[in-house]
């Protein structure tokens, strides 16, 4: 009874220790030198803080296209990127448990049986059978279980970030080759319309030159800028081909699965806010992971330091033991045993201190990483709330050019008729109107991709 009290007593020195001491930096969140609000639109910015669990919703139907928001809805399932970060997250957690284990005592049970013999035995041969419990524990006295479980949680929660993440730039992805897919539409559209009318212009020659009135150079002219003009219908398909493969792909498919049959656009260019909220920074997933990862750093700098104190190890057997069977169940048979042993490393050379010094270092990295991935946000955000301004008034001014283009390629074509301009005017302006056009097909691409990754740097839509 006196051996159990002592024991007791180290037990409860070793709770007691443990419970009050952790050794290694308490973490606080890297402080960040950031903008008080937007260069190009008005509003406050707030320090960035993970916010990655907020729901971003289906942000996607700000296009209000219901063929995207299909197509969306199977990315989220069929994403091989997705499935690996989910993975990648469950690897994380099943760690983070493991290092909550730790906290508890080993026990493990056995069994054994065997005879023995020596010559001055007297009887013969013996038996031995034996059942038994063993118990081992380590105390966290410094902090080091505790630090790793800090560690495989805030990492576990990196990933989890990850994933939002992975989410995000899937579907965004997606919803930028839809539109630019749409975009390549609506160019072929405007093509076969300009086709069409340089056939009947072509045809409009033939006949003024079967009546004498034109030379046989106006036919060719003409002729040539219809096939130039069918050669660059034709060369969209390339383009179209490759995004279409791309979503099957962004879907977990076969490019061979997927045909996304020609339509109109129907997506409508997203009106942004007056001053975006500032919060809405805060739910970039890659902030939060890198946060997070922070914090998974901080902590093993306690575990690389708790390597250099003292440890204990307490332990504890019973169990039943006897020479046969029969008597093995037996009061008698019955034995326990407690104990426990200390140990410190008196010299290795510095490569404890080496391994805190390399946990801190890493610290400092991962403090590094964040700050410029928060940096970076900032960067993001800014360059698509200029591009929207900008191709906004671009967009103004080119619909402008494309309707003086097209006055200007009447007016020509009417003095064309009435044997006052050249042919070569006639290209000239057709060449021109063309060309805007395109301009502004183009330009409506550029915003709807620029509103995609405005979405994007945002971590997911304004208003879900």
């Amino acid at each position: 009874m006196r051996k159990y009290a002592h024991f007791s007593t180290v037990v409860l020195v070793a709770v007691l220790i443990g419970a009050c001491t952790s050794v290694g930096p308490n973490y606080e969140r890297p402080a960040l030198d950031v903008q008080a609000a937007y260069r190009n639109v008005g509003g406050t910015w707030k320090p960035a803080e993970p916010g990655d669990r907020l729901d971003r919703g289906t942000w996607w139907r700000i296009y209000d296209d219901p063929q995207l928001d299909a197509l969306a809805a199977r990315v989220s399932t069929g994403n091989q990127n997705i499935r690996v970060a989910e993975a990648r997250y469950r690897q994380a957690q099943a760690i983070a448990r493991a290092a909550q284990a730790d906290r508890l005592p080993f026990v493990s049970a056995g069994a054994s049986a065997g005879r023995s013999f020596t010559d001055n035995q007297a009887g013969g041969a013996r038996g031995s059978y034996e059942l038994g419990v063993d118990a081992s524990w380590e105390p966290d006295l410094w902090g080091r279980v505790r630090r790793a479980i800090e560690a495989g949680e805030a990492q576990a929660q990196a990933a989890a970030a990850d994933l939002e993440s992975a989410r995000l730039s899937a579907t965004a992805a997606l919803v930028q080759n839809y539109l630019a897919l749409r975009v390549i539409d609506a160019q072929a559209r405007l093509l076969d319309e300009t086709v069409a009318a340089y056939a009947r212009f072509l045809k409009l020659t033939q006949n003024r030159y079967n009546a004498g009135v034109v030379g046989k150079s106006d036919v060719v002219q003409a002729e040539a800028q219809l096939k130039s003009t069918q050669a660059q219908r034709v060369d969209l398909g390339v383009q179209r081909a490759q995004l279409e493969h791309a979503i099957a792909v962004l879907m977990g498919e076969t490019p061979a699965s997927l045909a996304i049959n020609p339509a109109p656009m129907v997506a409508k260019l997203p009106q942004i806010p007056f001053g975006v909220p500032s919060e809405l920074l805060q739910r970039r997933p890659d902030i939060a992971s890198a946060e997070r990862t922070v914090a998974a750093a901080n902590a093993r700098i306690g575990v690389a330091q708790s390597a250099l104190y003292p440890s204990l190890n307490l332990t504890a057997s019973t169990g039943l033991r006897a020479a046969t069977v029969p008597t093995l169940l037996s009061a008698p048979t019955f034995f326990w045993a407690l104990g426990a042993s200390a140990a410190q490393v008196l010299f290795d050379a510095g490569a404890r201190q080496a391994t805190v010094d390399q946990a801190r270092a890493a610290f400092e990295v991962e403090v590094g990483l964040y700050r410029q991935t928060v940096l970076t946000s900032f960067q993001e955000v800014e360059d698509n709330l200029a591009a929207l301004n900008i191709l906004a008034e671009e967009a103004k001014l080119q619909a402008e050019a494309v309707a003086a283009a097209r006055q200007s390629v009447q007016l020509t074509e009417n003095r064309y008729k009435a044997g006052t301009a050249s042919f070569l005017d006639v290209i000239n302006v057709q060449t021109i109107l063309l060309a805007n056009e395109r301009t502004a097909v183009a330009l409506l691409g550029r915003r709807l991709t620029a509103s995609v990754q405005l979405v994007r740097a945002l971590g997911g839509g304004w208003g879900s």
